[in-house]
């Protein structure tokens, strides 16, 4: 059985159906629905990955030193 042959085979049942309506149908909720498990994958694993993060940061040298010696050289400036 050719696809055309089966398509001249739904026709007719295609005239039952009101054609002011339109619809997603199943195949929209099959989207939508994988789209929104996928959404969902994606969220969970970058919590997993953000959690993984260590966001500690060591001191900077420089801006350390810098605070403790301009609070001594204004000390002895007075």
């Amino acid at each position: 059985m050719y696809a055309t042959q089966a398509l001249t085979d739904l026709v007719p049942l295609a005239d039952e159906l009101d054609k002011n309506k339109v619809t997603p149908g199943v195949l929209g909720f099959i989207v939508f629905a994988a789209l929104a498990a996928g959404v969902w994958l994606l969220m969970k694993s970058m919590n997993r990955h953000m959690g993984r993060v260590d966001f500690e940061e060591a001191p900077d040298p420089d801006a350390v030193a810098e605070p403790a010696t301009a609070g001594a050289g204004a000390a002895k400036q007075k």
